[in-house]
């Protein structure tokens, strides 16, 4: 791996505020695994090496205080967008092409965090063993409007749908990606007053047979156990 890419990489890491004992552990197990190797892209589906690097991304309408979550056909969860980083790949160029791909859409980066990402989370996928492996995926925010046109890739997702904090807490949480709360805490979100806020219904998608996908299907299908014994507090993800 070219020695600016993997700086830059550990830089975009680094500069990762933690908001909770959770996120400063990921940032400084992430920061120790990129000083010890240069193996740090998927080069074998599903799982070597394990850690590799996945970019997730959220889109943020802040004026109506609501992300964008996508129904995943595979997982059964309602997660962000995203994919493993290509070989080589800037996890951010990564970001621009996931979000082409999956909701047909142009990224524009969030204001409030520009081109870095806001998030980490590293966590162990379970399912199979011979599948299991651990993904370190940078989570990036993009601006959205809850009123854009989307294209979504039907084969991968049943429905998309722009959420609020507090439409979230009424689901109780348990269909939905186990560290988005923490994230929308790293956005921000949750400190935003509720006045004014606007709700979308879900965009339903015909009923199809799902058709596996190989960006985020292995990240998503087992989940996943936090790497660490505070899963309970983390409301855990994968």
């Amino acid at each position: 791996m070219p020695t600016a890419l993997k700086s830059t990489i550990t830089d975009l890491v680094a500069g990762i505020e933690p908001t909770d004992d959770l996120a400063r552990e990921h940032r400084e197990q992430t920061l120790s695994w990129l000083a010890g190797t240069d193996d740090i892209f998927r080069r074998v589906k599903p799982r070597t090496p394990s850690p590799h690097l996945v970019s997730y991304f959220l889109l943020v309408d802040r004026a109506a205080a609501s992300v964008l979550l996508c129904d995943h056909r595979l997982s059964g969860l309602w997660l962000p967008t995203g994919g493993h980083v290509e070989p080589g790949e800037h996890p951010l160029a990564t970001v621009h092409r996931e979000v082409v791909e999956e909701l047909g859409v142009t990224a524009r980066p969030d204001p409030a965090f520009s081109n870095r990402p806001f998030f980490l989370t590293m966590t162990e996928t379970v399912g199979p063993p011979a599948a299991r492996h651990v993904d370190v995926s940078l989570w990036f925010a993009l601006a959205g409007d809850v009123g854009q046109a989307l294209q979504p890739d039907e084969r991968e997702f049943t429905q998309v749908r722009w959420w609020t904090p507090a439409e979230l807490d009424r689901t109780g949480l348990a269909g939905f990606e186990p560290h988005l709360q923490r994230a929308l805490a790293a956005l921000g979100l949750l400190l935003q007053a509720g006045g004014g806020v606007r709700q979308i219904g879900a965009v339903p998608f015909s009923d199809q047979r799902p058709v596996e996908r190989e960006d985020l299907a292995h990240h998503a299908a087992g989940l996943v156990a936090v790497v660490d014994d505070q899963r309970a507090h983390a409301d855990v993800k994968g």
